[in-house]
Parts: structure tokens; sequence; C-alpha cells
């Protein structure tokens, strides 16, 4: 069951293509990642399947309505993770989630009924009356995303969820939105974690300037992209080692800063190599997300 399509979706501004002819499909029950650099247009892509934004051309369907033409009857079945906590700070815990039903026409009856699992999803029974500036970051995270269920969503939008929070508060994360997926809801993610793309995705689409660079999988766009393993290579000397051996050894080899990326079919050689060297330190690791996001759109800073 298709949940949200488009076809062709373009966006310019000021006569500059920000997004440039997208197309994406969500079954439900999946997690699909938007993955993109700063200023790919992952965000304006976001508004525009919202129906925040008017696009140029394309098509746009979002839970069987129409967008933008019926995009408010879509987003009733919605529910939105921002990047930013926007929680009201003068409202408890409690009163942050009853307040938020409110947009979606809930009683006050459906949301006091509704209260105690939202709560519990959220691992917050304990701070329900508590002021938001008493929580900590992944507390606040996790009340967000209990918000962003006040209406039952079949289709949930998260923008950077884990953005800010510590290892444990992030895995914390992760198991919540695993249980979503397996209650059949459906996820569109936009993350700059490579790793949490990795763990959490059925599929992925990478863009950049607006285009789409590679869509499938995430284990099968590395095969199809990377070489199997990777070599990362630093210390004293590091960049005579790399032009005297590391290039010859490696399938593709790159210089980034001081650290040498060698990427290799066998590593044997390589490592055994590296050896004769005590003044330089690898590393030796499997080809992932990470290798290809920076393959596809390049290791500059974006601001």
């Amino acid at each position: 069951m298709t949940v949200l399509s488009a076809r062709g979706v373009r966006k310019s501004y000021a006569g500059r293509e920000v997004v440039s002819g997208i197309d994406l499909e969500l079954t439900k029950g999946e997690c699909y990642g938007l993955l993109g650099s700063n200023g790919a247009g992952k965000t304006t892509t976001l508004r525009l399947l919202l129906g925040l934004t008017t696009p140029d051309a394309g098509e746009i369907t979002l839970l069987d309505h129409p967008v933008p033409k019926a995009a408010r009857e879509g987003r009733i079945r919605v529910g939105v993770v921002p990047q930013v906590d926007n929680l009201d700070p003068d409202f408890t815990v409690r009163e942050n989630l009853m307040v938020y039903g409110r947009y979606f026409g809930l009683t006050q009856a459906q949301m006091v009924e509704r209260l105690p699992r939202l709560l519990e999803f959220a691992t917050l029974e304990a701070r329900a009356d508590s002021r938001i500036q008493e929580l900590s970051g992944g507390m606040k995270r996790r009340l967000v995303l209990a918000r962003a269920l006040v209406n039952d969503p079949d289709l949930i939008f998260l923008d950077e969820p884990t953005t800010g929070l510590d290892p444990q508060a992030r895995h914390q994360m992760w198991e919540r939105l695993r249980l979503l997926l397996r209650q059949g809801k459906t996820i569109l993610l936009t993350t700059h974690f490579m790793d949490e793309a990795e763990r959490l995705c059925d599929r992925l689409k990478i863009i950049d300037h607006g285009r789409t660079l590679a869509e499938g999988p995430p284990h099968a766009l590395i095969a199809e992209h990377i070489e199997p393993e990777v070599v990362e290579v630093y210390g004293e000397g590091v960049e005579a080692w790399l032009r005297e051996h590391g290039e010859r050894l490696s399938a593709r080899a790159e210089l980034h800063g001081e650290t040498a990326f060698c990427y290799l079919r066998d590593p044997a050689p390589a490592i055994a190599n590296l050896r004769g060297f005590p003044r330089l330190r690898f590393m030796h690791r499997r080809g992932n997300l990470e290798d290809l996001f920076l393959k596809l759109t390049g290791r500059e800073m974006r601001e």
C-alpha cells in the first residue's frame, strides 16, 4: 500500500532550483530515509510533501489526498517531529500533550484516554507534571515524538530526530522508532547520522542540490558503490606512504586532511605493508553508508 508518493516534483526560489524533479514512494510499514548535505534540498522537500510549500511542477499524493490541494486532509493522519524542540515551556508534560490534541479536534475525554499510553511510550509517566525546563534533552525529544503520535498517525515525518542527543538517548530514540515500525507505522526520516540511517531505514534516497544521486536499501547501495573493505591510515609520513604504497595497493585511495582512506577488495596486502611503518597508525573496517555518502556528495564543508 502506497502511503506517500511524489513524481517529478520541482521548486525554485529566485531563479535557483532547489528541488529538481524528485520522485519517491513510501509503502506502509517502512522506514524511508532522505539524506543530503546542508543545502541539499531536504527541508524544502519535506515542506512540499506536507503541502506547506507549493511545488512549481510535479504530483504529490499524501495518504490518498492530492497535495497541496487537499494537504490539510492528508495531514490529519500525519505526525511531525521537527528538528528543533518546539514544546511550550509554560506547560507541563501532560499539558503539552493535551493542548496539542486540540489541533486535531480531539476531545478532552479522548485525550485523557490516550494520555497514559503516550506517557508510557515516552517513558515519562513519572514526569507528567514536570515543566519542560526540568527535562533532559533526551526526555524532550521523546516527548516531541510522543506528541507527534497524539492523532495516532499512519505516517510520521522525523526531521533529524536525534541531533544533539548523547549516545544513550540516541539508542533510546531508535528503540522507540523500531517499536513504531513494528506497529505498522510508516516513517520518513531525515538525518545526518549515517549509522542511524543504516540501522533504521529499509530504503533511502541520497540527494544533492535537489537531485537524486542514489536510491535503494542501504546495504545494497553500499555493495554497489563502495569497495567492501576500508583501511584508514594516519600519522607521520602518511602522504609519502600513500604515494609510494597506498595507491598501488588500493582499488581507490583518497587523502583528506591527515588521513588516507584506502578502499580495497582484499585488505591483507595493505595491512601487511603497514606493519612495516611503525610511525603510522591504521584502522581496518567494513565499507559503510558514510563512505557511500561522501563518495556521492563530496567531502567539502557545506554551510
